[in-house]
This record gives structure tokens, C-alpha cells and sequence, in this order.
């Protein structure tokens, strides 16, 4: 399992609206193939940051199974105008795991 972190700063005086559009939003990413889950937080500190963790069965999943696909340009077209500046995506694979 691969989890993708994006630290998303949104611009000032946006951060309800993102939050709306997101919700409609999750549903797109939610059905791509190799999509496990998603996590949106905001951050307690800075009001206008927020992480989004989504879990993917591979990397391929979402470098090339989301981010080329039409789908891919509906989520770009509802969140993208949001980010100010444009987020870094990174990957990272499990290590260690503690689950109770």
C-alpha cells in the first residue's frame, strides 16, 4: 500500500468553500482503481491548511491511473483554483505498522 500526502494551503477566505467542494469532490477520487482511502484534516495552527492522505494499492494507481484520467481533470477543475501555492505531492510506503 502506497499513501500519498498533500499539504494543501488553501488562499485566505476560501477554506468553507474548498470544504464544500471537496465533499462533492472525494467521490471522484473514491472510485479510481486502486483507491483504498482518504483522510481530509485541518490544520489546528494555520486555519487555511489542510493534509489530504489517500491510501492506493500502488503508486501507478495514482501517478498514472488517476492523474490520467478524465476524471482527473473534473477533480483538477473543482479544487486546483484553491491552492495557493500549488501543493507537493509526495509517496510513502509503510515501514512499520502498530495496530491494536
Amino acid at each position: 500500500m502506497i499513501l500519498e500526502v498533500a499539504i494543501l494551503d488553501i488562499k485566505p477566505n476560501h477554506a468553507q468553500e474548498f470544504e464544500k467542494t471537496f465533499a462533492v469532490a472525494q467521490h471522484i477520487i473514491s472510485g479510481i482503481n486502486g483507491y483504498i482511502s482518504h483522510q481530509l484534516q485541518k490544520c489546528i495552527e494555520k486555519n487555511n491548511r489542510y493534509i489530504l492522505l489517500v491510501n492506493w494499492e500502488k503508486l501507478e494507481d495514482h501517478t498514472l491511473g488517476f492523474r490520467g484520467s478524465k476524471e482527473y481533470q473534473e477533480w483538477r477543475t473543482l479544487l486546483h483554483h484553491f491552492y495557493e501555492p500549488f501543493p507537493d505531492v509526495e509517496h510513502y510506503e509503510s515501514v512499520y505498522t502498530n495496530s491494536l
